[in-house]
Order: C-alpha cells, then structure tokens, then sequence
C-alpha cells in the first residue's frame, strides 16, 4: 500500500474523496479490497460521463425526419432471392470449416426474473430434457464440429455475480463434451454509479457501487479479458455473437456468415419482423447515411405504427441482438488505445447505498445513475454493415419473464412447434393443432440436428427410426 497517498490525492483532485472517508475504520482486508477497486476506476472517464450525462441537461436529439427504415436481405423462403442465398451459404460453409469463426455467448445475468436463482445460463429450457441454456449451445456447437471437421472456441462473458458458478457449471458437466480449454469464460466490465451531484456511491464503507457496463461492454471485455489476441493467434476473424436467453438461435448458420463474408461487413444483424407495431425490440433503421438501431422506447408511436404502400408496417426490421463482427472491428471499437469506441448512456436507478449508520440499504426511489453501453451503438461506425432476414420460429424464442410473452411457456410450444416442422418435413406424421403445437411433447438434441434441413438429413439416415410418442428424445 506504498501508493495510498498517490491514490487518494487523485480522487480528490477529482472531487471523489469521499470514497475513503472511512479508510481508518477498516481493517486490513477491507483496505485491500478498497484499495484495488479504485485502482481500477477510470475517474477522468468517470468525470466526462458526470459532465455529459448527470450535470448538464443536454441530449442530443434525434432528427426522425431524417429516419428511415433500413434496408435487409429478405429470407429466401419470403421472396428472397434464392441463388444469391445458396451462394452465401456456400461462401459461410468454407468459413466455417476453414477455422475463421469462433461463437460469443453475453451470460452476465441471472434468473431473478424467472424467480430462478442462479445464472441464467444454467435455467433449464428444454420440454423434455430439460437441458440448461448453456447446454443446448454446446450440443449445436458440437453439431458444428461434427459437420465441420474442426473444434470451436466459445468465448462467454459472465459477470462478477455469476463467473464462479458458471465457471462450477461446466466443470460439474465436464463441459458437455467439449473440450474445456476451447471455452473461455471472463467477466463483463464494472462501472460505478453516481449520485445525482456526480459523487460516486458507496456501497459500504469498503465499496463502491458497481454495475456492469452492459452488453456494449463486451467489446472492451473481449480486448481487457485477452480473447481477441487469442482468436488472432488461432486465425479466428469472425465472431458469432447472442444473448444466453435465446435457445433458438442458429449461431453457426452457414447463410448468416457467408452474407457477412460476401459483404466485407464488419457487423452484421439477423432482423426479425415485428410481430405487433410495439413489440420491445429495437428498430434497424438508417439515419444520417448510417444505419443505426433505435429503440422502442425511443421511437414515438406514429413511427412504430406507420405502414407503406402494401399495408406492412414501415419500420418492421426488429432487432434480436443477433450479430456477427469482425474480430479486428472488435478490436478497434474495444481497444484502449482506440479512437473509436461505444458512447454511454444513462439509466437512473434504485442503487445500495451505505446510511449514516453505516449499513447497506436500497432506497425506495432512484437515487442514482448507472452508466451503460448497447452493443448495437457499434453499426454506425462499421464498414459495410448488413441486415439479413430471420425466420422468428427457427431463430428467436427468448426465455426472459416469469409467464406470458417471452416466457418458459412460450419458448417450450415454439420449441415443440419447431420440433414437429421438422418431423412432418422428413415425411413423419405427428398430430399437431391450428398453431402447429403437437398433442405429445419430444425433443430434438441440438447434437442431432441443428436445422431443419440438417434433421431432414439425419432422420432419412438412421437405420430404425424411433417411435413418435410423448417424451420421445432425439439423439
């Protein structure tokens, strides 16, 4: 602790040396712990995010005159053009076997939401199995190394709450067949919140406030952690990136990788259409001559409403934080001696805070800002970006609320409902109802088959093909 003085004459210089009012009163560990979290606190960037978002009134206003939607590749089962499919599916399929591509799980939250305590990437989603989020992507990555003749890395970003137990979890499942030293796990970035004057808050009297820099912040996490100089030593160039709450999501798809390729995009996005003029997703739209993704919150009604000619909505491309970047994007945008990087914004929240009596306690109303970073602020600055069209049903079933919309209920019928598309396209009978739902629950394993084609492929292979009945388990 030689630099103690140093340290503590820096955050008063910078008006935060309240952060060691109560240094005297702690005992050695306490110190230590205090001491090297604000070592780690960038206070001149601390001081610019005070000045731009918590001190000054100031927004800058987006222009939605000058909004228009963004243009997207249409899916070739929805009037695409098939050919200019086919080629980049052959264009992603010598990426993909040639090593070029590595998968980027975000996983830094927990089930709190699903009244499930844990990671979330630990929740069991699947209908008969009930396999763990975490284990449904390494069956589809083990797909992937059978299909391709070669191991994939995955890289999977935790937060400081849930690295050890994630870390636990795949160690107790022996990586689920993968090899352990191919799936690389680091921790999210930390910010400190303010107060509403710019003062950082303490947590207890040997902590400051942090939260998690949000998913924006795996780019610098991706650089900090080590794990872009590690794909560049092992060729790697792209990175498949999505959200642990989705187990539909087809993060090894030949189409996606081979446009992005054929494209020379540094970021691309799968789209979804809305499904309802206000559905909570973003909006792929272009603005000032880039493309740019707005919010739903952001966008006003009129806009999220508007139809064109044909009667569809105007503004339908949905954002599913689906992506793809180049690994050298990443690390120009992530870099710290970039001169590119992510703007922050602003959420204002209920943070613990250390009372007069010195205990923890949560306010009851806002108290203070935490400063974030969304991933999608990336488009703008990216060469060439692309958007191409996704099927809903085949790519997006998100496990996010406790029940309704976005819920395990939800995402098991699409589970179930996909499942039964494939059996009746390889030619099976399966009773289904109006909405595609079957009367019987089965599982697909991912490991068996990752697309519909691929299990259309597998199935017409198999020698004695098993009995369709209720809670069946394709492996």
């Amino acid at each position: 602790m030689d630099n103690l003085q140093s340290v503590i004459d820096y955050y008063e210089q910078y008006g935060q040396g309240h952060v060691f009012e109560y240094w005297d009163t702690l005992d050695v560990s306490s110190r230590q712990q205090l001491l090297g979290q604000a070592q780690n606190i960038d206070l001149a960037e601390i001081k610019k995010l005070v000045d731009i978002h918590v001190l000054s009134e100031s927004k800058e206003a987006i222009d939605y005159a000058q909004l228009s939607p963004a243009p997207y590749i249409p899916h070739y089962q929805k009037g695409g053009d098939s050919m200019l499919w086919a080629q980049a599916r052959e264009l992603g399929n010598d990426a993909l076997a040639s090593g070029k591509v590595a998968a980027f799980t975000v996983a830094g939250g927990q089930g709190t939401r699903l009244g499930y305590n844990g990671p979330k990437g630990t929740y069991p989603v699947s209908p008969v199995t009930k396999a763990s989020l975490f284990e449904i992507f390494a069956a589809k990555l083990k797909h992937a190394e059978k299909a391709y003749g070669s191991p994939f890395y995955w890289f999977i970003m935790t937060s400081l709450v849930n690295h050890q137990q994630t870390e636990d979890f795949f160690k107790k499942h022996q990586y689920f067949g993968l090899k352990d030293e191919n799936v690389r796990l680091f921790t999210q970035g930390l910010m400190p919140a303010v107060d509403f004057e710019g003062k950082m808050i303490m947590e207890s009297k040997s902590k400051v406030a942090m939260s998690p820099d949000g998913h924006g912040g795996s780019l610098r996490a991706l650089n900090r952690s080590g794990s872009i100089d590690l794909m560049k030593d092992q060729g790697i160039e792209i990175l498949s990136y999505w959200q642990v709450d989705n187990p539909l999501v087809k993060f090894i798809d030949p189409y996606f990788v081979g446009f992005h390729v054929q494209k020379g995009s540094e970021m691309s996005s799968k789209m979804i259409p809305k499904a309802y003029p206000k559905e909570k997703v973003g909006h792929f739209c272009m603005y000032q001559d880039n493309m740019v993704v707005v919010e739903y919150s952001d966008l006003p009604d009129e806009y999220q409403e508007q139809t064109d000619a044909e009667g569809e909505l105007s503004f339908k491309a949905g954002s599913v934080a689906i992506h793809m970047f180049d690994v050298d994007f990443i690390k120009r945008m992530g870099g710290e001696d970039s001169n590119e990087s992510l703007p922050f914004h602003k959420a204002v929240k209920k943070v613990p805070q250390l009372t007069a009596a010195g205990t923890t306690e949560k306010p009851s109303e806002p108290n203070g800002v935490k400063f974030e970073m969304f991933v999608f602020d990336a488009l703008p600055h990216a060469k060439n970006p692309v958007v191409i069209e996704a099927n809903r049903e085949d790519d997006f079933s998100p496990v996010k609320n406790a029940e309704g919309v976005d819920s395990p209920e939800s995402c098991e019928r699409d589970q179930l409902k996909m499942f039964a598309r494939w059996l009746l396209a390889a030619g099976e009978s399966i009773a289904v109802d109006e909405t595609g739902l079957p009367a019987i629950k089965i599982e697909i394993d991912p490991s068996f088959a990752y697309d519909e084609q691929s299990f259309v492929e597998a199935w017409t292979d198999l020698d004695e093909k098993p009995e369709i009945v209720d809670g069946l388990v394709i492996r």
